[in-house]
């Protein structure tokens, strides 16, 4: 299974070149595997139409660099030390991940020295205390069996310059940073302090995010597990729905900027008859006449919104979270208040059911696409560490694993396209209106 979403950005700004910190003269440890040769390019667009212009003008279109095991590698494994931190929100297979890095350095490379850095960026900075954890394949061994990280996590930035400090203290040649948009800004202030320095540090993000909306990554990681949740909240919902008259089965679903769990959890529960995206904007008013013709001619209604929706309707909280995003109003006890308002005013009576299973979904252990995608990404990290690279994000795009330098994963949140195929199959399978 492979979600993939276009991105559609200006060719001009298209710089998929990947930081170094020197030249590979160690010979890889590793036997019997298929080596990536630094030839080895992951086209970025994936159609003729789109690349055509390229070759009439006589260039090469966009290329990514493909990850995986090279021949030659930048560190000496017998010497090199390794950190992990995981930060933002919780999501699942964060654990897998972590599993992932510390094996495949262990068993591929002989890297013997894996810090875990305790709750997110703060295990960076003394004054917290958060002691070290050290990681070996004993300890790691059956994590991937749980939700959540074993390292903890948090949100927000802290001291790019005490960071670094502590990374230099403790001889660490190479950091992992698992986690969202907030992570990978962190990840690249701090391979950009390094560099400053003339330090040989790499920094390697790996893509977490459970609203699948990190830029030019095709899919992170937790995000089919996310689906396959909702999808049994919706059930539960469809079922309330069609035991009461004029039943309405309403379920908010995760999605701050993005609304791609609400899309496919829509469609791999085609019981759904409005979804509500943030990148598809309604009215109160036609969402409410809508829903009330669905309820004239079938008596039930099953909604699912996704909770950075209907954000317009209610204004802004003027607040912020510790990772500095806006904190948005609930749109599902918004949405549930004015419904049953509404009806109340039309004289017709209804019987709503809420359901919100947000932590739910983020905490449970991976399902098993989402563990082998973990693993990949976790093995990729690695490959792409011993060999020098920095300031990249290990991603996936066009059936293949490539590295993304960092600046371009966090120059804007990947989005529905309301004029593409996902949203047309939205449409199609839920038969709501285009425009509310």
């Amino acid at each position: 299974m492979t979600i993939v979403v276009a991105l559609k950005p200006s060719e001009h700004d298209l710089n998929f070149q990947i930081d170094r910190l020197g030249e590979c003269r160690v010979h890889s440890p590793m036997q019997g595997v298929k080596f990536v040769d630094d030839e080895d390019q992951v086209l970025y667009h994936s159609t003729l139409q789109e690349i055509r212009p390229h070759l009439e003008k006589g260039g090469e279109p966009p290329v990514m660099e493909m990850a995986g095991p090279r021949h030659h590698i930048y560190f000496d494994p017998s010497k090199l030390k390794c950190g992990i931190v995981t930060c933002g929100g919780l999501c699942p297979g964060i654990n897998d991940v972590i599993r992932a890095i510390v094996l495949g350095l262990y068993h591929h490379y002989g890297v013997r020295t894996v810090f875990g850095f305790r709750y997110g960026f703060e295990g960076l900075i003394a004054a917290y205390g958060h002691p070290l954890l050290e990681l070996t394949p004993d300890l790691v061994s059956d994590i991937h069996h749980e939700g959540g990280t074993i390292l903890g996590s948090s949100r927000g930035p802290q001291d790019v310059c005490e960071m670094v400090d502590t990374l230099e203290r403790l001889n660490v040649g190479l950091l992992f940073a698992i986690g969202g948009d907030g992570t990978l800004k962190g990840a690249g202030a701090l391979a950009q302090e390094i560099k400053n320095r003339g330090l040989k540090i790499g920094v390697v993000g790996v893509p977490k995010t459970i609203d699948n909306d990190i830029s030019y990554v095709g899919q992170s990681f937790g995000f089919v597990t996310a689906i396959s949740e909702a999808r049994q909240a919706i059930y539960t919902a469809h079922v309330e729905a069609l035991g009461g008259r004029n039943g309405i089965g309403l379920v908010k679903l995760m999605g701050r900027d993005s609304g791609f769990i609400a899309a496919y959890a829509a469609l791999a529960m085609s019981s759904v008859n409005f979804c509500l995206v943030p990148e598809a904007p309604f009215t109160l008013e036609g969402f409410l006449e809508a829903l009330k013709t669905r309820l004239q001619k079938s008596r039930h209604a099953v909604v699912v919104v996704a909770e950075g929706a209907g954000q317009d309707l209610m204004g802004c909280t003027g607040e912020r979270d510790a990772s500095g995003n806006v904190c948005y109003a609930d749109i599902g006890l918004f949405l549930k208040d004015n419904i049953n308002r509404y009806f109340k005013d039309a004289g017709m009576e209804v019987n709503l059911k809420y359901i919100d299973p947000s932590y739910i979904i983020r905490s449970v252990p991976a399902v098993p696409f989402d563990a082998a995608l973990c693993l990949s990404l976790g093995f990729n990290a690695v490959h792409a560490g011993m060999a020098g690279r920095t300031n990249l994000v290990i991603g996936q795009w066009n059936q293949e694993y490539m590295h993304v330098p960092i600046s371009l994963t966090v120059t804007a949140r990947r989005k529905i396209d309301p004029d593409g195929r996902l949203w047309s199959d939205v449409l199609s399978c839920t038969r709501q209106p285009r425009h509310m």
